[in-house]
């Protein structure tokens, strides 16, 4: 309570001296002891302060009207070039035909059409039913003062739409209310379940934080990580695989050659799948580069790109002298890790024999970019400091996140390596791993930086992957589970939590409920969604979900709204996983832009590893600048060629003419925070369907 008392202290006197008004309270004998020039002195002076407090107050008012009226202004030339970019993209029909740019530029579809098409027809059904029950209940709001012509037909065709209404009334009462109301009620349950769950990892996070819980080291007494005779250094692998990434290729290799670990103690393997032959000469020429520069470190090109990712992590264990190695350190192109990043990583495994993986935190170079970064920054943020953080904290058991993570070699091996089956390769060889009995610690104090998509096309390939690969390991990986012989609470979160919670139910309901039952609910009155459903507890997941990222509190309504708009390709691509579809199998590569400040280049040299401590020599900072500056440009050149659009997306198109329809039935039944909810949900819908959401490309 001291700071408090001090602080109301200070601002009482801050006050006083600006001269606001203070109320002070004196004795009888104080007030006869004044004299009347003084009382009379003391009311000028005051009169005086309230004058220059008005004209404080109205310099206040007048900056505040000059900044709304500078708002006001800005709104007609962003509604313009709203409006020039919506009929830019409808006028160029580009749509989301799914098309990967291969290296030589070639392009080829990503997706079976009639797979693609099926989620597409049924919102396309539901809009075309929504328009119909919306053009009929407006017919029957205003039917009193519609008028045909002469007072027979008048009668006769009145009569007639009542009956047609009554016995529309009588159908939806008795046949579609009730189904429609129990799929209601199991989604509201399931949305409550997940909630309940999102709570108790909230509180869990709380916790670590109340009891600065954090993984520490179990090393000896006489272990120096700094002394290289006495310190604990084992041989450590690092591998970069890398397809066709050539915006990001040289800063990340830059930053592992970095590495502040012995020379003779680590080798980089750069694992390039380009089938772009310019991409793979300039990775090569940088390998080269480097070692030149001292770095051992050694360039691997697969011509066959079988397995994806994870076919070329296995190639690249198979080598014969991965045998001397103990652990393997994975960074994806985009990652760019301190130089101190193994020194405070695989020290963990000291000590630790059951110590299979060490994960780090990401953090994210443009995650200010634009409105999309700052969104998945939300997301991701309470991915790693509550899921991950929690998991790692009390099960010992977490999703890698397939990099900025080292393992321990004999953990990949007994977990039986690296396998092709799914496309979510680091989920996968998490779980064997787990069924092995090797636990896993989460660094949340260690952090990685990478990019995150710029585009929303980008983004939605990175979430369809990410999304139907746990479907397809869950089918794959279930007999297994079952059969393990880890504890039955373990198995109870592998199964429950950890794939139909987590990566089932939610998409499920968060598309169904939200999507499709609310805007049917508008149309079948009688089956009911509380107002708690639609907006209290939505609204206080989010709250909860930004917290670990404070400063995006002002995105708290964007980021609601967009959860439930992406709810519609994470359904479709949990529903492809899950049931083997065409697309479940499709590896995209996500788009990068090689993002790095200048900060970044001064860091990565300041911290680098000296010469005399490490033997390695790093390239002049000018120097590198240069470089990457360069390749920036043969980037932009590059790009230039292979043509970019803004696409519209079809789904997402007509689930905003859904939404948008729904609420205005809402208006009918003056249903208030319904209506809302509608509304800023399908103009969410509409944005997103045009593409104005995330990179814009001219």
């Amino acid at each position: 309570m001291a700071p408090l008392f001090k602080w109301w202290g200070k601002e009482n006197n801050n006050h006083h001296h600006n001269g606001t008004p203070v109320v002070v309270k004196m004795s009888m004998l104080e007030l006869e002891g004044s004299s009347d020039e003084d009382f009379n002195s003391s009311l000028r002076d005051n009169n005086k302060r309230r004058g220059k407090n008005a004209k404080q107050l109205t310099w206040v008012l007048l900056l505040k009207a000059h900044k709304a009226a500078g708002c006001l202004a800005s709104i007609a030339p962003a509604l313009f070039t709203l409006v020039s970019s919506v009929k830019q993209r409808v006028s160029s029909g580009k749509t989301d035909v799914d098309v990967v740019v291969g290296g030589n530029g070639s392009e080829r579809e990503t997706e079976n059409l009639t797979v693609k098409t099926r989620l597409y027809h049924c919102i396309k059904m539901f809009l075309l039913l929504s328009v119909l029950l919306f053009c009929f209940e407006v017919i029957a709001y205003f039917n009193k003062s519609w008028h045909f012509g002469s007072t027979s037909l008048n009668f006769e065709v009145k009569g007639f739409f009542d009956w047609v209404y009554s016995k529309w009334v009588l159908i939806r009462g008795e046949y579609l209310a009730p189904p429609l109301q129990f799929l209601a009620n199991v989604c509201v349950l399931l949305f409550i379940v997940q909630s309940l769950d999102r709570l108790v990892l909230c509180l869990g996070c709380f916790w670590i934080r109340f009891k600065k819980i954090k993984p520490v080291f179990k090393l000896d007494n006489d272990v120096d990580l700094e002394n290289g005779e006495k310190g604990f250094f084992p041989m450590v692998l690092v591998q970069i695989p890398m397809c066709n990434e050539r915006e990001v290729f040289q800063q990340s290799i830059g930053a592992v050659c970095n590495l502040d670990w012995p020379k003779s103690k680590i080798l980089i393997q750069v694992l390039d799948d380009s089938d772009d032959p310019t991409t793979s000469s300039l990775i090569n020429e940088e390998v080269q580069k480097w070692q030149q520069e001292g770095a051992n470190i050694v360039y691997r090109h697969r011509a066959i790109r079988e397995g994806y990712k994870a076919g070329n992590l296995k190639s690249a264990m198979n080598c014969s002298y991965v045998k001397d190695y103990e652990f393997v350190a994975i960074f994806d192109a985009d990652f760019q890790p301190t130089p101190d990043f193994l020194k405070r990583t695989v020290p963990h495994f000291k000590n630790n024999e059951e110590l299979g993986l060490v994960q780090a935190r990401w953090s994210f170079v443009n995650k200010d970019e634009n409105l999309l970064t700052r969104l998945q920054n939300i997301n991701l943020a309470f991915h790693f400091e509550v899921e991950q953080q929690v998991n790692g904290t009390f099960i010992n058991f977490f999703g890698f996140n397939g990099t900025a993570g080292v393992w321990r070699i004999k953990a990949l091996e007994d977990a039986g390596g690296w396998l092709e089956r799914t496309t979510v390769e680091d989920m996968d060889i998490a779980v064997r791993a787990h069924l092995h009995g090797w636990k896993f610690i989460f660094l949340n104090d260690v952090e990685c930086q990478c990019e995150l998509p710029e585009s929303y096309e980008a983004y939605r390939k990175q979430q369809h992957r990410w999304h139907s690969g746990p479907m397809q390991l869950f089918r794959l990986c279930l007999p297994d589970i079952i059969r393990s012989k880890i504890s039955i609470w373990k198995k109870f979160n592998l199964i429950f939590l950890f794939f139909l919670l987590r990566k089932l139910i939610l998409p499920f309901y968060s598309f169904t409920l939200f999507c499709i039952i609310l805007p049917m609910t508008m149309f079948v009155p009688e089956a009911e969604l509380p107002a708690w459903v639609v907006c209290y507890i939505p609204a206080t997941m989010s709250f909860l979900n930004i917290l670990p990222a404070p400063k995006s509190f002002p995105f708290i309504v964007p980021y609601l709204l967009f959860e439930n708009t992406m709810s519609v390709t994470k359904f479709n691509a949990m529903i492809s996983g899950l049931f083997q579809l065409g697309s479940a199998y499709e590896w995209v590569v996500t788009k990068k832009s090689g993002r790095s400040s200048e900060g970044d280049l001064v860091s990565l040299i300041d911290k680098g590893p000296k010469h005399h401590q490490r033997g390695v020599s790093v390239p002049d900072l000018e120097e590198l600048k240069e470089e990457i500056q360069l390749q920036k440009e043969k980037n932009e050149a590059a790009s230039k060629k292979k043509k970019r659009h803004n696409r519209i997306y079809m789904k997402e198109l007509s689930l905003a003419f859904l939404l948008l329809t729904a609420s205005a039935r809402s208006l009918l039944s003056a249903q208030g925070i319904h209506f809302y909810f509608l509304l800023f949900q399908g103009i969410s819908f509409l944005l997103v369907g045009l593409d104005l959401i995330g990179e814009q490309v001219d």
